[in-house]
């Protein structure tokens, strides 16, 4: 620990905060990033602080974006009665992929986990419950992983939103239990939300 210079060992310290990252692949990232130009390095700093400070929350569906409303929501191709509920940003990356959904999103930014002391009001319910509310959604696609979290999750949404005269179904099992929709291929995912079944 003791053998690197400072600012190094702090950019190996930052490096292994990621996700999956230990300590070994910290350190090589850090010193490709020491191997880069000055102007490199810097772009890379800028790229990071850049996305910090312009992405925020679509008002709408809570996705990733630039702007005060998405582009996915303010497409006029897009279905507006259709609804698909994902966990993370990440998963609306993966059902674009498909070109099988012509949908809106609502990104909810997490599943309901007791365990991990995650209630359904740390996530966007309401929001997606004003968008119903507001009317001319027919159908809410719920499409978190099929986990124990994700069908608790699902299954909460699904209960919500039945008194309000909307159909609530659940992507078909051609996703195997226990796997991530990141990492779905495109045939699986599409697959899956072509045989989606009612809650």
């Amino acid at each position: 620990m003791g053998y690197n210079a400072a600012p190094l060992e702090r950019l190996i310290e930052q490096f292994a905060k990621l996700p999956g990252i230990g300590r070994k692949g910290a350190t090589r990232l850090a010193y490709q990033v020491l191997s880069m130009d000055k102007e490199e390095a810097l772009d890379f700093a800028r790229a990071i602080e850049e996305a910090h400070t312009k992405i925020h929350r679509c008002r709408v569906c809570q996705n990733f974006t630039e702007d005060e409303i998405c582009a996915i929501c303010t497409g006029e191709a897009r279905d507006h009665s259709v609804i698909c509920v994902v966990e993370n940003p990440r998963d609306v990356t993966a059902f674009e992929r498909t070109r099988e959904y012509r949908g809106l999103y609502h990104v909810l930014h997490g599943l309901i986990s007791p365990m991990d002391g995650v209630g359904a009001e740390q996530l966007c319910i309401k929001e997606l419950l004003a968008r119903i509310q507001a009317g001319g959604v027919k159908e809410i696609i719920m499409a978190t992983n099929p986990t124990v979290e994700g069908e608790a999750t699902a299954m909460y949404v699904a209960k919500l939103v039945k008194p309000l005269g909307v159909k609530a179904t659940r992507l078909a099992y051609g996703l195997p239990v226990g796997s991530n929709l990141e990492y779905a291929d495109e045939v699986t995912l599409g697959r899956s939300l072509a045989n989606r079944g009612e809650l």
